[in-house]
């Protein structure tokens, strides 16, 4: 299932807070992408509605399976073309926001390529 850029990048960065701290909740979201609260309000009722994660009570963020496994997609594709980027030469930071973009883009197919070729498979 095909899904928004948008919606990979909340999914993925939930994934990265979970790997950071115990809990993840809105304001989490907030401060890390740099987004207005009703805007990640928004996004996180139609995430919770779309299946890909789960608010409790309190507020807790959690991944559902089907978005745990687009998250884990996405942030794989981030961090090894991030790292193949700054590899070829290209600065830390240029590095990062072109990952962002192409890792969205990217094939499949193509990026299997390109792991197999710098040796991550």
């Amino acid at each position: 299932m095909k899904i928004q850029e948008s919606a990979e990048n909340y999914l993925e960065t939930i994934l990265v807070l979970g790997n950071q701290k115990p809990n993840v909740r809105s304001i989490d979201v907030v401060n890390e992408m740099n987004f207005s609260k009703p805007s990640v309000s928004v996004a996180m009722k139609n995430l919770r509605e779309n299946g890909y994660i789960r608010m409790d009570e309190n507020g807790y963020i959690t991944l559902t399976d089907a978005g745990r496994a687009i998250a884990e997609k996405i942030y794989e594709r981030h961090t090894l073309l991030s790292r193949w980027l700054i590899r070829l030469g290209v600065n830390e930071k240029t590095a990062q926001e072109d990952a962002c973009r192409i890792e969205h883009v990217i094939s499949a197919e193509s990026f299997s390529a390109i792991k197999k070729h710098v040796g991550e498979i």
